[in-house]
């Protein structure tokens, strides 16, 4: 692939920044997982530990209900003062807030404060997260050759699968550097501080990185909306709708692979940390492959088709995979989880060409970003809290796969729906509406 100077700046900024961004939020989510509900909601952890941990698992949905805000103002700002100054924002803001997650005191040390506390700063995860994607994805895609779009759109998202990476190795390299009470009384803070080690280099490198040429021929021409909301809304609230729709089915499955199945495992099956960590770590590599394979599909099949393929095998293998995880050998349990990441990457890749193909300029940022958080919140806000509230209430596993088939039918319908916008014009002039 011959790449300019600056497509090769644009596309190491946007994967190193994007998969800082979700190391910092999939570290919250799998301490989850493992730690904070006895920290953080002592009294329900004493009285009854499926309930705190379904309430540890809530504040990962938590944060989800404030993407849109973030998705709001930052979509508001990146289509009004350009891509790259809310890039930085959201980087910073995430970091910030996740390292101060690291310097929490907990239940035992200052009461109910202590749960208070701890989401509002997943509030600011939230928000910060809300705004990041659009950015990252457009930044990516409008840097692009016409023909390279779902590849070049598929970098910021494997930023995805590499922050999972990063999140499990380092949880996997703590875990085995104590023993377990060490572990929860303050190892599990030190994870959160190495934010602000990562935050530092995000930076560095996203400042480095030009503005999108669309939005800088946008400035030329004096053609950034007043209120690019409210046209967004009056004109093309349809493709809001189905943007949200086509990523709900992606986000639950994920969140499951992010957040639920290292603590299903440990609690319910009773299978090493360590272990899982690891099974989990080594699916993510499987999730990045797919994803960069789904990317390239989607410049060559179509989005729209690309897409379909990855809801249909999601649909498909959403239930028999629970009757390998339930096997309880750390072997089966990756392999099911192995095999959940083809769908998951075919279904992600293309999803940053495909949504950027489907809103003009000036609307775009806001677009994409207010699309993909209310996608997460129909999606992976509450999925984990879902599966551990169907186990416990039913104790038949696999009906959580027909939870997560249900909405990849959904998300299958949605795609469906839209004619594959595959080489649309993006420029200032260009696009559905412009």
């Amino acid at each position: 692939m011959d790449l300019a100077r600056e497509q090769r700046r644009v596309l190491a900024a946007t994967l190193v920044g994007t998969a800082i961004e979700w190391y910092d939020y999939f570290i919250y989510a799998q301490a989850a997982g493992l730690v904070l509900g006895p920290l953080f909601f002592s009294p329900v952890a004493q009285a009854n530990p499926a309930l705190a941990q379904i309430l540890s698992f809530a504040t990962i949905g938590v944060a989800f209900l404030f993407r849109p805000l973030g998705a709001f103002v930052c979509g508001h700002l990146g289509d009004r003062f350009g891509r790259k100054a809310s890039l930085v924002l959201t980087l910073v803001l995430m970091g910030v807030s996740t390292a101060l997650i690291g310097l929490l005191p907990t239940y035992a040390q200052i009461g109910a404060w202590a749960p208070v506390l701890l989401i509002l700063l997943r509030i600011l995860q939230g928000f910060s997260a809300g705004g990041e994607w659009g950015g990252a994805a457009l930044m990516a895609v409008e840097h692009a050759p016409a023909g390279r779009r779902s590849l070049f759109g598929a970098f910021p998202q494997i930023g995805t699968p590499i922050g999972m990476i990063l999140a499990t190795a380092v949880l996997l390299t703590t875990t085995a550097a104590m023993p377990r009470d060490q572990f929860v009384a303050w190892g599990w803070r030190l994870p959160f501080l190495l934010s602000l080690a990562l935050i530092v280099v995000g930076f560095l490198i996203r400042r480095s990185v030009e503005e999108s040429p669309v939005f800088a021929e946008m400035q030329r021409r004096r053609r950034a909306s007043a209120a690019p909301l409210a046209q967004l809304f009056k004109g093309h609230s349809r493709q809001v709708v189905l943007t949200a729709l086509i990523f709900m089915a992606n986000n639950a499955a994920g969140y499951l692979l992010i957040a639920f199945f290292i603590s299903y495992g440990q609690k319910s099956l009773g299978l090493p940390p360590n272990a899982l960590l690891t099974a989990c770590t080594l699916a993510a590599f499987g999730w990045l492959g797919f994803t960069l394979a789904g990317g390239w599909l989607g410049d060559r099949i179509g989005r729209v088709r690309t897409f379909q393929i990855g809801y249909v095998a999601l649909a498909l293998w959403a239930v028999p995979m629970w009757f390998l995880i339930d096997s309880r050998s750390i072997g089966l349990f990756f392999v099911g989880i192995a095999v959940l990441t083809a769908p998951l990457g075919l279904s992600y890749g293309p999803q940053a060409a495909l949504y950027a193909e489907m809103f003009p300029a000036r609307v775009r940022y806001s677009g994409v970003s207010i699309g993909y958080a209310l996608g997460s919140i129909l999606g992976g806000a509450f999925a984990a809290t879902i599966a551990q509230w169907i186990i416990a209430t039913y104790d038949r596993s696999w009906l959580v796969g027909l939870y997560i088939a249900a909405l990849a039918l959904v998300s299958l319908a949605a795609v469906s729906a839209v004619r594959d916008p595959m080489g649309a014009d993006l420029s200032a002039d260009g696009g559905p509406g412009a």
